[in-house]
């Protein structure tokens, strides 16, 4: 399978999801899709509060070996420090329940999320399943289980 080839089916579960707020690439070259607050009233977010916004889409991918990642757009982030709560949500292939994006704010200010709000962006990835495999030893690497800091600070 490649990219061109996958198809992600979706269906509308909410009243106020508008076409508009269909995913879609905003360029050529984007990695996401921006995902929309399907809601039917602004939702005011303190700061330090968590919110849980609808999409008002579900989604199955088509095989075991994609994942769809949503992510923070980086603007809400850096203009009103509005940014996932689970820092990336996860959207199994096996999960067809609705899209919600969970919000806090890290910013100083009250932000205000309105009906069609871009809230967040979602990624279809391949991932790999894995098999775990026990065994008493690993092969010799340069860093071996020497961890956090252990490569030190690089200056330039």
């Amino acid at each position: 399978m490649t990219a061109a080839d996958v198809r992600v089916s979706f269906r509308v579960v909410s009243e106020w999801f508008q076409p508009s707020y269909t995913p879609a690439y905003a360029t050529e070259g984007a990695a996401g899709m921006d995902l929309h607050a399907a809601i039917p009233a602004p939702i005011q977010v303190a700061p330090g509060a968590r919110v849980r916004v609808p999409t008002g889409i579900a989604i199955q991918l088509p095989e075991r070996n994609l994942v769809a990642l949503v992510y923070a757009r980086s603007g809400l982030a850096w203009r009103h420090g509005l940014a996932l709560s689970n820092g990336v949500g996860v959207i199994d292939s096996d999960y067809t329940g609705e899209v919600q994006v969970l919000l806090t704010n890290f910013g100083e200010a009250e932000v205000v999320i309105q009906p069609g709000d871009r809230i967040a962006q979602l990624v279809v990835a391949p991932i790999f399943v894995a098999q775990w495999v026990q065994t008493d030893e690993f092969h010799s690497t340069g860093r071996g289980a020497n961890g956090f800091g252990s490569t030190g600070v690089q200056t330039t």
